[in-house]
């Protein structure tokens, strides 16, 4: 080992203390844990790099010192196997560090070290920088970026009191997912909150949450992210867009910096993302988070040297076969994480376990999930080990897995994710109920799946209804109030000429492109949005709501806003006044499903041909316009079906109409005693679209009909 100096620093530390020290007492350290670790008498570093010839660990006084102490760690010493590694007395928390890594820059054997560059450890709890902008074009360019570069922070684990809150104990069968993104959910003005955008702005918005009776809230990637990952420029304004969501991670270990309101001397503990999930847990909500493995910021081979293509590009990520300068891209992005290869998948699964155990998260929803599934080679595998590995650990046994079982590849693993416990996004009862409301023909059967958990997508595999996450708008994509507002995408803010985005939206505009006084049109698209409601909390499986659907919110028509840190994606608070009733709907359709087991079983629903007893609320009946002889046709477009009731709840009877005109319905008969009430009706006006308990009509006669485009749900009673 060696130590090289360049100069001192402004400030009396550690750090130049032992700068000055005659005998600065750096021992060889441990290979393990990975990363930093914090003890009494300092801090053990660990990183792992194959073929590195040098590693240079680098500590730092201040953001943008560019005279580090650089430690020179010695193979013959500080190297154990593949492991680089030094124990540093005197440092601690709140300590600013990182790597340089020599090596061969040969990109045709796909091997890209710099030893030029600055990197971060891919274990960093915590992550610093002054300016991303600077960080980014710094890492992107030839050269030295000491002092613009992003800096790893070490981080003491222990540091922090959780003061006896602990997770919450949802009933799965009661969870309602609401994904939303951290900042846009607080940054708009409107939200009145004192920190716009950030952590503790979302605090503040907890009691928003509990009234709207959602049980779990998963947010958008929170991992420190690259955000100028992005080329594009508003052609309206000349504004360089962003890397709004998240989708472009440079570290699995941090929280994202950009929503703490502290400096970064203070996030040491990563208090506030800690104070989110014990205020989150406090008031009895759940904390999922969308987890990014399977692409990194660092983009193409022409992309910034930040982290992981420095230090062994080749095992980090899929090269290209055909030429190992390229990268194999299965996620769209220019990269693809080579997550089965055995030192990717223990950072993944000590990755997940950091965040499960330290930061007490709830679950996970993996991102490109499929891209898990394939080999060092790219190969989807019959039983990639990962899948199974996540599942079976013991920190993450009780954690909801829950997997987007596609890529951008075209590997399409809906119903069929490898392993048992992980639940999906279920895009096919996206689209399905979709393409239903606006109106498309041969659908009535496919929609019947769908309401009951889609057993043709996953019960011959042996999974449980539960497991469908069903959902009808996310962040990719248009909202609900846009799919009833918009047939085309408005992308142009992208700087993509309208490129990007989905064409298969399945939306419907009314007769008015975009916005519209026409009372008519406003009244439909009112009812639709009811509907997609309706039908996504009237299903069996676990529905998923997006972030301001309850309140309309709109993003002008464009359905790819990754870019849009503005106010095309933030939540606009006033349409919670203006769309007053739709967030009463809402907010009262949730608790329908809350107070009603029927709706919510993890059994697989059967049909009415399987005898009655007397515990039995599996059963389901299916009619048409008459009792008991459902319409299968391809040019149908009603539906209805009775869910029979059991000892924990009562009958319930739902009519569907997709037809644009009335239709008369005729009920079956309820049980002697009995009638039935109207508990919903999405052509009534509020609050008689879904009164309070207790309140709903009660039905004259068994011939009803039906507005054009509505639902009913009735209760026995």
């Amino acid at each position: 080992m060696a130590w090289r100096c360049a100069g001192r620093h402004p400030r009396v530390t550690a750090v130049a203390n032992m700068m000055t020290s005659p005998r600065p007492d750096v021992s060889h350290g441990e290979p393990h844990p990975i990363g930093a670790t914090v003890s009494p008498a300092g801090v053990n570093f660990s990183i792992f790099s194959k073929s590195a010839t040098a590693v240079d660990l680098l500590l730092f006084a201040g953001l943008e010192d560019d005279q580090p102490l650089v430690i020179q760690l010695d193979a013959r010493t500080h190297r154990t196997f593949d492991y680089w590694h030094a124990f540093v007395p005197g440092v601690g928390a709140g300590q600013l560090y990182g790597y340089r890594v020599h090596g061969p820059w040969m990109p045709e054997l796909g091997q890209r070290f710099d030893g030029r560059k600055l990197l971060l450890d891919p274990y960093a709890r915590g992550i610093a920088y002054s300016d991303p902008a600077a960080a980014h074009d710094d890492a992107s360019a030839e050269g030295p970026n000491l002092r613009s570069a992003m800096k790893s922070l070490v981080v003491d684990p222990e540091a922090y009191d959780w003061e006896g809150v602990t997770p919450p104990t949802v009933d799965p069968t009661r969870r309602v997912i609401y994904e939303l993104h951290v900042r846009g959910f607080t940054r708009h003005a409107s939200s009145a909150t004192a920190h716009g955008g950030t952590f503790d702005a979302l605090i503040e918005k907890i009691p928003y949450l509990v009234d709207l009776g959602v049980t779990t809230v998963e947010l958008l990637p929170v991992f420190q992210f690259n955000e100028t990952d992005n080329q594009f420029f508003d052609p309206r304004t000349g504004t360089p867009l962003t890397n709004y969501w998240g989708y472009a991670p440079v570290g699995f270990f941090a929280p994202h910096r950009g929503y703490y309101i502290e400096g970064w001397e203070r996030m040491r503990y990563l208090t506030g993302f800690r104070d989110l999930v014990k205020a989150l847990h406090r008031a009895g909500l759940e904390v999922f988070l969308d987890v990014v493995f399977n692409h990194t910021g660092e983009g193409d081979e022409r992309g910034p040297t930040m982290c992981f293509r420095g230090i062994e590009n080749s095992m980090y990520y899929l090269v290209d076969q055909q030429d190992r300068s390229r990268y194999a891209d299965y996620s769209g992005t220019g990269n693809t994480v080579s997550c089965n290869h055995p030192v990717v998948r223990r950072l993944i699964l000590d990755c997940l376990r950091y965040w499960a155990d330290v930061m007490h998260v709830d679950g996970f929803r993996f991102d490109l999930a499929t891209v898990l599934s394939r080999d060092e080679l790219g190969r989807p595998m019959t039983n990639p080990p990962l899948p199974w590995e996540i599942e079976m650990d013991p920190s993450l046994a009780r954690k909801r897995l829950v997997a987007e079982a596609w890529d951008a590849a075209g590997l399409y693993q809906v119903g069929a994710f490898p392993g048992e416990l992980w639940f999906e996004w279920n895009g096919i009862f996206r689209d399905d109920i979709r393409r239903f409301l606006r109106g498309d023909l041969g659908l009535v059967g496919a929609v019947a799946a769908r309401l009951l958990g889609s057993p043709d997508i996953y019960q011959r595999r042996g999974r449980e209804a539960l497991q469908s996450v069903n959902y009808i708008t996310c962040h990719d994509g248009f909202t609900l109030f846009d799919l009833v507002s918009y047939e085309h995408k408005r992308n142009l803010a992208n700087g993509e000429n309208n490129r990007d985005g989905t064409d298969a939206n399945y939306s419907a505009n009314y007769g008015v492109e975009g916005p519209t006084d026409d009372p008519a049109i406003v009244e439909i698209r009112t009812r639709q949005v009811k509907n997609a409601v309706a039908l996504l909390l009237l299903a069996q499986g676990t529905p998923m709501l997006l972030a301001g659907d309850e309140m309309c919110r709109t993003q002008g028509g464009n359905n790819n806003a990754y870019g849009q840190d503005n106010e095309t994606s933030w939540i606009d608070w006033g349409r919670l006044r203006s769309n007053a009733a739709v967030h009463r709907f809402v907010r009262a359709m949730i608790r329908f499903r809350h107070a009603h087991p029927s709706l919510r079983r993890r059994r697989f629903l059967l049909g009415a041909e399987v005898p009655a007893t007397e515990d039995d609320g599996s059963r389901v009946r299916w009619h048409g316009v008459e009792p008991n002889r459902p319409d299968w046709s391809y040019t149908a477009r009603t539906l209805a079906f009775t869910l029979f009731g059991s000892t924990d709840d009562a009958t319930i009877h739902v009519v569907v109409n997709m037809h644009v005109e009335p239709v008369s319905f005729r009920l079956p008969a309820p049980h002697a005693g009995a009638s039935w009430y109207r508990a919903v009706d999405t052509a009534a006006s509020s609050p008689q679209d879904l009164p309070e308990p207790g309140q709903e009509l009660r039905c004259a006669s068994l011939a009803c009909t039906l507005e054009g485009r509505s639902i009913l749900v009735l209760i026995e009673r």
